[in-house]
């Protein structure tokens, strides 16, 4: 399996607002907390290392 980089989400607009609305009413520290765990939950669901890594990769690129 690899990780899809071409855009997959059905409604990313509503994607973006519903994240947004979670971080709603949140510190900082709570911010970064919700996002960790989002990753973990996220990976979690992944349930590949191998594409896990092609994801940290991706995302190092884009710095």
């Amino acid at each position: 399996m690899d990780l899809i980089t071409t855009p997959n989400l059905d409604a990313p607009d509503d994607f973006y607002e519903a994240l947004i609305e979670a971080h709603q009413g949140l510190s900082s520290d709570q911010s970064h907390a919700f996002n960790a765990r989002l990753v973990l939950v996220l990976a979690n669901h992944i349930g590949s290392t191998a594409v896990l890594r092609q994801a940290f990769e991706a995302a190092a690129a884009s710095r």
